[in-house]
């Protein structure tokens, strides 16, 4: 791997990133993750539902890695670039994928929604329950990441109280689902050259809006520099799970 600044840039932005797969990162950050295991907790659902539906799949890669999926199987997403992805992956598989948003999903009720970092819309997801269909989600926190974002002078967008645990289980119990699980964690996530900071700006701009490399170059080469010093630069993950039930 080269080492100096400029290249490790450039090959950030050369990488690019299909569908929502953070692959490109692997051995340049790494992170303890939540101490739940998402995909396990969805794979253990699986063989009581008989139809599915996945918000927000990006390009199938997580649905996908849970086959086989109920007979009735569906996804959506919104994202245009990433439909025909999803679709390649996911139609040979039996699923359905709409061009929707978490807040338009399709007609039917699902007796298993899954919402990894989707958007969730409480009221939409009560409707397309089935009596007494459950809801599995990992979330994305608003207080996500915030080291990042004062290194490189980005004020983070979101409050850091808008999107909690707490937010979401009062609008899910609020649109008359029961929560039966709730869990909430930050946990540490280091980035271990510039590279794979500057893939982490570029791949999630709505947490860095504005983000261009020559304008943050002064804050960038500083965190290079940081990272050659100590091996690494650490933010914090904001994730929370939830399991919620429709009633029967």
């Amino acid at each position: 791997m080269a080492h100096d600044y400029e290249t490790r840039v450039e090959e950030a932005l050369q990488a690019g990133m299909t569908g929502w797969d953070f692959s490109w990162l692997k051995g340049r950050a790494d992170g303890e993750g939540p101490s739940w295991d998402y995909g396990r907790l969805a794979r253990a659902r699986l063989p009581r539902a008989r139809s599915l539906l996945d918000i927000d799949t990006g390009g199938g890669e997580f649905l996908a890695s849970l086959a086989p999926l109920p007979p009735t199987s569906a996804a959506t997403e919104n994202w245009p670039p990433n439909l025909p992805l999803a679709r390649a992956r996911l139609s040979p598989l039996g699923v359905e994928v709409h061009r929707a948003s978490g807040r338009n999903l399709p007609s039917g009720r699902f007796d298993l929604i899954l919402n990894r970092h989707g958007l969730l819309d409480a009221a939409s997801i009560r409707a397309a329950l089935a009596p007494g269909g459950r809801l599995l989600t990992q979330q994305v926190g608003s207080r996500n990441q915030p080291e990042l974002n004062e290194a490189v002078g980005i004020p983070s967008p979101a409050d850091p109280d808008g999107w909690t645990l707490d937010v979401a289980v009062r609008a899910l119990e609020g649109a008359g689902l029961r929560v039966t699980t709730a869990r909430e964690e930050m946990s540490p996530y280091v980035f271990r050259d510039i590279g794979a900071v500057v893939f982490q700006l570029c791949a999630v701009p709505w947490q860095f809006p504005g983000f261009d490399p020559s304008a943050h170059e002064p804050a960038l080469r500083r965190l290079d520099r940081h990272v050659g010093r100590t091996g690494g630069f650490t933010a914090h993950d904001h994730r929370f799970l939830i399991e919620a039930r429709a009633g029967s």
